[in-house]
This record gives structure tokens, sequence and C-alpha cells, in this order.
């Protein structure tokens, strides 16, 4: 993983990514997968993080970060898209 932050800090560096750019970036996408770990639930997230909720919230909102962007990918897929998953999973268990 060192080696993976170490490439993407020369990325953005080498691509003139100002600091607070970074930084914001960098929070947003960690914020985000926090709160997708925790299925949107941010007294779960705040938990994990070592945060009151609140800070959380407030920090969110700072990011442009909304719990509505995190739980759109969390949502159920389709019925019809369920059923088609539903019968490949099947035939992967007899199979």
């Amino acid at each position: 993983m060192r080696r993976e932050l170490d490439s993407l800090v020369t990325q953005m560096h080498s691509s003139g990514i100002r600091y607070d750019d970074a930084v914001r970036e960098f929070k947003r996408q960690y914020l985000r997968e926090v709160l997708v770990a925790n299925r949107g639930n941010q007294c779960k997230a705040a938990e994990e993080l070592g945060i009151h909720r609140n800070t959380l919230s407030r920090t969110m909102a700072e990011l442009g970060l909304s719990l509505a962007e995190v739980r759109a990918g969390l949502k159920r897929p389709p019925r019809s898209e369920r059923l088609l998953f539903g019968a490949a999973r099947q035939g992967y268990r007899q199979g």
C-alpha cells in the first residue's frame, strides 16, 4: 500500500495538483469509503474514524460529500437484475 500511495503522490505532484486540492480529494475519498463500509451510517463511520458525528457531518458538507451520493451506491439492484444475479448464483452453487 505504501508504494501505491507513493506512486499516487508522485503522479499528483507531476500533474501540478496543488496541496490543498490533493488533501481535499483524499479526505473526500477516504470519508466516502468509510461511509460506504458502514452503509451510510454516520454514527458508526464517525466512531471508526475516531471523530464526533457532528465533525463528520460538517466535514462532509465542507467537501461537498452528500449522504445521498453515498447511499446511491448502496441501493439494491432493480428486481430484474436481482433475478438474473440470483439465477447465476444458483448455477454457481450447483456447478
